[in-house]
């Protein structure tokens, strides 16, 4: 298997911080994307790199193996277990371990495990290939209702559906769109996370969305009646009479979709925010002061 050297696919060195693996990997993915070479197998394969290069480096313990095994990083558990039962095996034998890093690692494992990693069985030994992240970035209003996203996973589209309600930093597995098995293996798994910006006037909390109505001094002394927008209409809701400042009315069902459970919402609790008039007429000022003595008396 070819070596690629992730760090140089980057254009990064080996101390590189996370932060430095991040904007190495958004610029190279922006120069070799495919929708800005079209039909350029180069750059299609460049940018095949780069993403599996950031698959990698972007997650620390791939790197950490990745920087312990080379090529071999996806094999780091069945090494770390073959060291581990060569010092059991040889206690006692300083030599055995500091050899070990001078190795190749398949004639190590072929030492460990005898004829099991040999010849025609060494080649047919199955591993999972490497499992792929991503992260999809969605409005509140795109995850209010069920819908399909095509998105390009090192150059290959995987369309798939979105239910209603999805929260934000949730991970789903798609299975099987991975990286390739070795030698027969299965392939790699795909975990999308996603990233849900709030674009809305309400405030999201669970299932529940919570909004601030403002309403007139004479419909919260007399009650009546107003128009509420909720997240994807507006519904009349009636106005008891001497309403307060601050008051909260939950509408139920009028909140945000359940995850999974079709046709199932959380609630809308809105808060009355009782408006002062302003510019008032010296007659109005006059109405207002019998009031008040009206009041008082």
């Amino acid at each position: 298997m070819e070596f690629i050297d992730y760090y140089k696919v980057l254009g990064i060195n080996k101390n590189a911080s996370d932060d430095d693996i991040k904007k190495a990997y958004r610029k190279a993915a922006r120069k070799y994307h495919p929708d800005l070479n079209p039909n350029d197998k180069e750059a299609e394969k460049k940018f095949k790199e780069i993403n599996e290069a950031n698959e990698v480096l972007s997650n620390a313990e791939n790197r950490k193996k990745y920087d312990a095994y080379g090529k071999d990083w996806k094999h780091a558990d069945h090494f770390e277990q073959a060291k581990q039962n060569q010092s059991r095996q040889s206690s006692g034998h300083r030599g055995s371990s500091a050899n070990f890093e001078n190795e190749d690692y398949s004639d190590f494992f072929e030492s460990m495990f005898g004829g099991q990693f040999s010849g025609r069985s060494r080649s047919q030994a199955a591993f999972k290939g490497q499992d792929f992240n991503a992260e999809l970035h969605l409005s509140l209003k795109e995850v209010y209702t069920t819908q399909q996203k095509t998105l390009t996973v090192n150059g290959k589209n995987i369309r798939i559906t979105i239910p209603a309600g999805i929260n934000n930093g949730q991970i789903i597995k798609i299975k099987g769109q991975g990286g390739d098995g070795i030698n027969g293996g299965p392939k790699g798994d795909l975990y999308i996370k996603f990233r849900i910006e709030n674009d809305s006037l309400f405030r999201l909390d669970g299932n529940n969305l919570y909004s601030t109505v403002n309403l007139d001094l004479y419909t919260a002394v007399l009650g009546g009646s107003i128009l509420v927008n909720t997240f994807d209409s507006q519904v009349k809701v009636k106005v008891s009479p001497e309403t307060q400042n601050g008051t909260k009315v939950k509408l139920k069902g009028k909140g945000f979709p359940v995850y999974k459970k079709e046709g199932t919402f959380g609630d809308l609790i809105i808060t009355y925010q009782v408006e002062i008039p302003k510019n008032l007429t010296d007659q109005e000022k006059e109405l207002f002061k019998q009031l008040s003595n009206l009041r008082s008396s």
